[in-house]
């Protein structure tokens, strides 16, 4: 099995920060600690960072501790300067009683822990993946927003006056308080302030639903067009719309990221977790990995579970041996994840 250590001859680990970033070089041959800085998070002190590694010669890789946000920056002009990168989540601190804590102990740590490890991860990268990122991040907000906007409406209407009741009386879905709303018009009048009020502000509310539902939409369009001219082979396989393979794409970013379907599977927190003992012999479900990913995999298993034909004559056939629901889910969503996989790592070009 391949380690950094047989392909490098120096590693620097970086602790990133909003404003710095501190970085420790480390030799491969003797593990010997031979310069820790501190550099700006700006191009200026990336330059920095890579002159300081030139000092040292030989050929180096670079592991960074959050290349997904404080060091996505640098991540950046690293991977365009052609330099090794690789990604690390929070590496093994001891207990912070008795252990020592500072950037310059992280980063050593940063690199210690790259080279130790088996599997590392190289940086989730490129334009449409980025794009995609941020129409996700927005489309997000505007629908929780437009939901709890939504649901004030509904709260107020309950303890609204009698005058203002009796205008959503026989309106029982959200959508038509929401039309009702919209509708109102209230007049300003000393005598009845509570009415005018409640009134101004359910218009408001609703008002804010509709923008933001707009915006939401406008969002999952230019999500549908990234999606259609990046991969739109995904698109035609059963259960996988425009928000799934979004989702989907910005876990997956770019051909030979993940190693293989299980590692794949594993960032999809749907690799199954052994959980046997004694006479019993089960598997549970993964609660680690990343949940958005593992939300549009269990989007996709119920949709194909209602309407695609061979998904349906499997879950009949896994509940004939006694699986609960639960159990027939996780295991679809494994097949799932390994069939995108596959999927992924082809070049639209040469799929079917």
């Amino acid at each position: 099995m391949t380690m950094l250590a047989d392909l490098v001859e120096l590693v620097i680990g970086i602790d990133t920060h909003a404003d710095t970033h501190t970085a420790a070089v480390v030799t491969v041959k003797t593990g010997a600690l031979v310069e820790t800085l501190t550099v700006t998070a700006d191009p200026g002190g990336y330059d920095d960072l890579l002159a300081a590694a030139d000092r040292h010669g030989g050929l180096r890789a670079f592991a960074i501790e959050g290349a997904g946000g404080y060091g996505a920056g640098l991540a950046r002009h690293l991977a365009a300067g052609g330099e090794v990168v690789v990604e690390l989540d929070r590496p093994a601190r001891p207990t912070r009683r008795g252990g020592r804590k500072s950037d310059p102990i992280d980063a050593e740590r940063a690199a210690r822990d790259a080279l130790t490890r088996t599997h590392l991860a190289a940086p989730k990268s490129g334009p449409q993946r980025a794009a995609l990122a941020a129409l996700q991040l927005a489309r997000c907000s505007a629908v929780q927003a437009a939901g709890d906007a939504g649901r004030q409406l509904r709260a107020l209407v309950i303890t609204a006056p009698e005058p203002v009741r009796a205008r959503f009386r026989g309106h029982r879905s959200t959508r038509a308080l929401l039309t009702v709303a919209l509708a109102l018009r209230p007049t300003a009048s000393r005598a009845d302030l509570e009415v005018v009020t409640t009134m101004t502000v359910l218009r408001e509310l609703a008002r804010r639903v509709r923008d933001l539902e707009a915006e939401a939409a406008a969002h999952e369009k230019a999500i549908g067009q990234i999606v259609a001219s990046w991969r739109p082979d995904l698109l035609a396989l059963p259960g996988v719309g425009p928000i799934n393979a979004a989702a989907v794409l910005v876990a997956w970013s770019h051909p030979g990221r993940c190693r293989d379907d299980a590692a794949f599977a594993m960032l999809a927190g749907v690799a199954p977790i052994p959980a046997s003992s004694g006479k019993t012999v089960r598997h549970r479900l993964n609660r680690a990995g990343d949940r958005q990913l593992n939300r549009a995999l269990h989007n996709i298993a119920v949709c194909r579970q209602r309407y695609h034909q061979p998904t349906r004559d499997y879950t009949e056939q896994r509940q004939k041996q006694a699986k609960t629901d639960r159990e027939i889910r996780r295991c679809l969503k494994r097949y799932i994840a390994r069939q995108l996989y596959r999927q992924l790592e082809q070049h639209p070009a040469t799929t079917a």
